[in-house]
């Protein structure tokens, strides 16, 4: 039978997957700082969790004897019994999945109270007032997370509390207050459940188990786990440890340190704290925390030993840690340690600082940063030019700066993102039931809370641009109003945020591209010098190629000649050589067509002078360059009923529509098989491309793609066009220019050595190789059944996001072995989304491919994913 219960003495770590981010660190820490610095406790395995939900919330076998048996030797330990009349030991039972889920899964706090203990505690610690703040926290905290009682019902108690005795805040409420509160929060329970509250210790803590793994399978954790690509099988592990207090008085406090600035990633400490309060108060945002500067002056020499054991903590994990810690009667405990989750420019500052101090070397480093989230350093931020007026100002928590309509729900943010409307989502303060409007609005408003709080943990997360703590704000939800001073703001109303600064304005300020800094150059550098795999991006027009060479493109992966076509100048010629009905008369519209298709490769070539230049060919059907037949049918209807002279041309323009128009367009007339059946329209844009690259001072290693080849006869016919085209021209295949084709089809996999001999390399195409694999069709999937897919948990996560490995990912590592066993020189890259996803990545490296190619403001991410993947796995395919 599998061991379920381990001692925090007992754990390290190592065994994060068995015991949970939460539970392997404080083991560590343990080990580290010793026990008299950590509260003793034990853990309840991940391995529980999964059993438990497999029984269908059936505690597993031999579980409830093993929690008796940790809670007895703890009691040893503490020298107090859970829930004991005249001395009690209290505990907290908090939730540890193996990846950090700042605020989607359930604590309880003061566990052990009850009608009579409260009174022992209360004589124990000859602080009244101490132990019924305590049993109306656990009460509260109890009702809501073990029976869902809505925090609404206790936090407007708290409110009409403090109105009736004329205070401002809870620590202001008195003993007989805290008693009546107490009463009250007993009797919502019994209002809101048909029962009294529990008096049993041992009942309360099997209850708040029983709660923190049913936490796991909670919408706001399945929400989170979606977003966050985490499994659900790996459950979620439950922590009891020993109660340490913070709120018994002022030379007691909660707190949540980092070891340096969570947002810009500086070498000093930063965080917050509170005197007299548990770390519930400062993480909930209900309460404005004071920084954890001024803890010097309140408490120095407990200032300067967390300060030490912050340096102990970064030094023993390598890497920037968030801990959480109580000073109970002038001592300090810590409770939690763990690296700490941080915005991109926090994350490069961190890792170039590490390796100037020798804390790390430069693999380590590069291994510290989460690629995804270096999307943030290429947001906008506020003209330094521009005038504006400060409204109001708060925490700069997330940084970036963001602009749009207010909202004040999570479901009106996430409406007016599928509308495609920018919002900022504006809230007093933010619990795990906004998450899905942080993934929806543009950036994130809050009147209360600090760097911990949960809006602050979330943004910084996603992303998103956060200025929290903004107090002058009055935020009324009812009203769906924001007043400061005199100025009254209303739903739908413009606002602007910098969450880099931390203010709020009422003014359009103008929004400017980020500029990467020295720090992010530095890591790109190393990230360089590692990785295996180039980096290209997808590119159609110089200014995209500019700004990939700008964030350090290697060249172009895919450039789509169609959207050329798609210019208000083009599109007649365009129409002209599509109703054209002869041979001839297409090559005369061609030829009109020609020079400024040459002209479009110019402006290309001329960026990226030098280096690798993937140009397909036409791909798309005809049809998608003329009207709509519908609405084009309008057209012809009323050009007759105003007996207009356009009619016969519009007449022939739908009838034309009509023959060419398809029942499956996107597998129909498309890619090569315009190239076979017009080869004229082939012809002139390999002229184009070619007389481009002579005309080019430095002509680019240009790469000419024939798009959707099924069969290998059709890559060789279209080769042979190209040849011929080239010698036209004076130019010679491997000399001036290379034939591949992309490979976006599964039989092009199953069959890739025979391709192979006609190409010089290859590009999987991985969006269409997955709606064809899969039968997805991707633009209507995503919204139809894709979400559907995602909640019955059929699929993990979207196809289109990141390849599927078992199905897609195998075609990849097919044709990318095949090929290269028939024609050992084959090039192999991929320019599907999946080469700016940090995780298809890895698969592509591992899968032996030369370059991704992305969208030009992914280039970084996959310039750290490359080097990730190649520190990870230095061989670097399977084999």
């Amino acid at each position: 039978m599998p061991q379920w219960v381990y001692d925090f003495a007992d754990g390290s770590k190592e065994m994060r997957e068995l015991l949970g981010g939460k539970g392997a660190n404080v083991a560590e820490m343990t080990r580290v700082l010793g026990a008299e610095r950590v509260p003793a406790g034990f853990t309840i395995t991940t391995e529980a969790c999964v059993e438990y939900m497999r029984a269908d919330r059936q505690e597993p076998a031999g579980m409830a004897d093993e929690v008796a048996d940790a809670l007895k030797r703890l009691q040893e330990r503490a020298g107090k019994d859970l829930g004991d009349r005249d001395d009690p030991l209290l505990v907290s039972v908090r939730s540890g999945a193996r990846e950090s889920m700042p605020g989607m899964l359930d604590t309880v706090l003061n566990l052990g109270l009850n009608d009579q203990s409260v009174l022992g505690l209360a004589t124990a610690t000859d602080n009244d007032r101490f132990a019924w703040d305590s049993y109306r926290r656990f009460v509260q905290m109890f009702g809501n997370v073990s029976r869902g009682i809505p925090g609404e019902r206790f936090e407007d108690a708290i409110k009409d509390a403090k109105s009736q005795r004329g205070v401002s805040d809870d620590t202001e409420l008195d003993v007989d207050a805290l008693k009546e509160l107490t009463a009250t929060f007993k009797d919502i329970y019994r209002q809101e459940t048909g029962e009294a509250f529990p008096q049993d210790p041992f009942e309360q803590l099997r209850l708040s188990i029983r709660a923190v793994f049913d936490s796991w399978v909670g919408d706001r954790a399945i929400e989170y786990r979606r977003q966050n690509h985490i499994p659900e099988e790996w459950g979620t592990a439950v922590n009891i440890q020993q109660m340490v207090f913070g709120n018994k008085g002022d030379t007691s406090g909660s707190g949540v340190a980092f070891s340096r600035d969570e947002v810009t990633g500086a070498p000093e400490p930063s965080g917050d704290f509170l005197p007299n309060a548990q770390g519930e108060d400062v993480v909930s945002g209900v309460r404005t925390p004071r920084d954890i500067a001024e803890m010097k002056q309140w408490m120095p020499e407990v200032y300067e030993e967390l300060m030490e054991i912050l340096r102990t903590l970064e030094r023993h994990y390598g890497d920037m840690q968030d801990t959480e810690f109580t000073v109970q009667d002038g001592r300090l405990y810590m409770l939690q340690t763990r690296n700490a989750k941080r915005p991109a420019q926090a994350a490069v500052r961190f890792a170039v600082d590490a390796v100037k101090e020798g804390l790390l070397n430069r693999e380590r480093a590069i291994m510290t940063i989460d690629p995804n989230s270096l999307d943030a350093l290429l947001h906008p931020t506020f003209d330094p030019n521009a005038k504006f007026e400060v409204l109001a100002s708060g925490v700069n928590a997330s940084p970036g700066a963001a602009k749009g309509a207010i909202v004040f729900t999570a479901a009106d943010a996430v409406a007016a993102a599928q509308e495609g409307r920018d919002v900022i989502l504006v809230r007093p303060f933010t619990d795990a039931e906004d998450v899905a409007g942080f993934h929806a609005a543009r950036g994130i408003l809050t009147s209360e809370g600090g760097k911990a709080s949960h809006a602050a943990l979330v943004a910084r997360g996603m992303g998103r641009p956060a200025v929290v703590g903004a107090q002058a704000l009055t935020i009324d939800l009812t009203t769906k109003t924001v007043s400061v001073n005199g100025t009254h703001l209303h739903e739908g109303d413009l606002i602007a945020i910098d969450g880099t600064r931390g203010c709020v304005t009422v003014d359009d300020v103008p929004l400017v591209e980020a500029v990467v800094d020295e720090n992010f150059e530095q890591v790109l550098t190393w990230a360089d010098e590692v990785r295996r795999m180039g980096v290209r991006a997808n590119a159609d027009t110089p200014q995209d190629a500019g700004k990939a060479r700008e964030l350090g493109a290697e060249g172009i992966g895919l450039c789509r000649t169609e959207h050329m076509f798609m210019a208000e100048d083009r599109q007649p010629k365009m129409r002209a050589m599509i109703l054209a009905d002869d041979t001839e008369s297409r090559k005369a519209a061609l030829a009109e067509l020609l020079p400024l298709q040459q002209q479009d490769f110019e402006g290309l070539f001329e960026v990226m002078a030098g280096l690798p230049v993937t140009v397909r060919l036409l791909d798309p059907p005809l049809h998608e360059f003329l009207p709509h037949a519908e609405d084009l049918a309008a057209h012809v209807e009323r050009a007759r009923i105003e007996d207009s002279h356009d009619l016969p041309q519009l007449e022939r323009l739908l009838e034309r529509v009509h023959e060419i128009s398809e029942e499956n367009p996107m597998l129909g007339t498309r890619g090569c098989r315009l190239g076979i059946l017009y080869p004229e329209i082939y012809e002139m844009q390999v002229h184009a491309i070619l007389r481009a690259a002579k005309a080019a001072e430095e002509p680019p290693h240009l790469e000419i793609m024939i798009p959707l080849v099924d069969y290998e006869s059709e890559i060789e016919i279209m080769r042979q066009l190209v040849v011929a085209v080239g010698e036209e021209e004076g130019l010679t295949i491997g000399d001036d220019y290379t034939v591949g084709t992309m490979i976006e089809l599964p039989r092009a996999c199953f069959v890739a050595d025979r391709i192979a001999r006609f190409a010089d390399f290859f590009s999987f195409g991985t969006n269409d190789l997955t709606q064809t694999a899969l039968g997805f069709s991707r633009d209507d999937v995503e919204s139809k059944f894709v979400p559907i897919y995602l909640k019955r948990k059929i699929i993990d996560r979207s196809p289109f996001e990141t390849i599927d490995k078992p199905g897609v990912g195998w075609l990849v590592r097919l044709g990318a072995w095949v090929g290269r066993e028939a024609h050992p020189g084959l090039k192999l890259g991929i320019c599907g989304e999946h080469g700016g996803d940090p995780e298809s990545i890895v698969f592509f490296h591992r899968a032996g491919l030369d370059y991704v190619s992305c969208s030009p403001f992914r280039v970084p991410i996959a310039r750290i994913a490359a080097a990730q993947a190649s520190i990870d796995y230095p061989i670097g395919r399977w084999d």
